[in-house]
């Protein structure tokens, strides 16, 4: 499937955009504080004193709960928009955060840096999520934890075609197949799901971590990254990406309604009850 948002210059471009709503549109339906919490406790955040960088920080949503365990000094958010990190800039308790435009496939921190690695909600738009995880382990120290939190495939035949459309929904087995090939160990998973989500038998997003097990780089050679933003938009270039901004981004904005439909009902089926 084409997955046309799954490319870094249309995930720049559909986040100077989505930046505008995405704290009070967009996090309150698909990204939620309950499930914020529930994924950071596989983080084991249990030290004001760790080192913590989040990757593909965006507007600092889940920076601002890693910030309730951790300095906000020893936090690093990093993220390729700077319309995104410019709305975290507009946070408080995210002020001594210090703020990186950068690439989570090529980082741009020393090996083995940090106690804890932690990405919510990127991993849908990186071109190779390996090469991602491999760099994960990278800037971990021996003994850290790196957590991933991301959607998983939908099995609905119509939602499984408008989200391939949009970005990646990874595979449960795809998240453990990325972690072992990159060297974690005590790979563990707990499943998230806004309160609207009621399908127990297609889960709706997964947080899975695991352990940098030795010092160094991941065990696993990749051969170069394949994708640049520097490439020269020619004139082909330019209408192939003007197709896949404005196609996989209405793919995307489809499921607001779906999701706002199912949270309406959800709180309808309360209230009768």
């Amino acid at each position: 499937m084409a997955r046309l948002i799954q490319h870094k210059k249309e995930a720049f471009w559909f986040y100077r955009f989505v930046s505008m709503g995405y704290d009070n549109v967009i996090n309150p339906f698909f990204w939620t504080v309950p499930m914020r919490e529930k994924a950071l406790e596989l983080a084991q955040l249990n030290s004001f004193d760790l080192q913590v960088l989040d990757a593909g920080a965006g507007t600092g949503f889940t920076t601002s709960g890693i910030v309730e365990k951790v300095e906000a000094k020893n936090v690093k958010m990093l993220d390729q928009s700077p319309h995104q990190l410019q709305k975290a800039k507009g946070k408080s308790i995210l002020n001594d955060c210090e703020k990186i435009l950068g690439d989570v496939e090529n980082l741009p921190f020393e090996t083995d840096c940090f106690d804890r690695y932690i990405s919510a909600g990127s991993i849908e738009y990186w071109p190779d999520p390996q090469r991602a995880i491999c760099e994960a382990y990278r800037v971990v120290k021996p003994g850290g934890i790196a957590l991933i939190i991301g959607p998983l495939a939908r099995k609905n035949p119509i939602a499984r075609w408008l989200s391939d459309t949009w970005m990646l929904f990874p595979s449960k087995d795809a998240y453990f197949s990325w972690y072992k090939a990159a060297g974690f160990t005590n790979i563990r998973l707990v499943y998230v799901a806004p309160d609207w989500y009621e399908d127990n038998n297609n889960p709706y997003a997964i947080a899975i971590a695991g352990t940098k097990p030795t010092a160094g780089k991941s065990p696993l050679n990749l051969a170069p990254t394949i994708e640049s933003t520097n490439e020269p938009m020619t004139l082909n270039r330019r209408l192939n990406f003007i197709f896949r901004f404005v196609v996989g981004s209405t793919a995307g904005a489809l499921f607001m309604p779906i999701a706002i439909y199912k949270s309406w009902q959800s709180k309808f089926k309360l209230k009768k009850e």
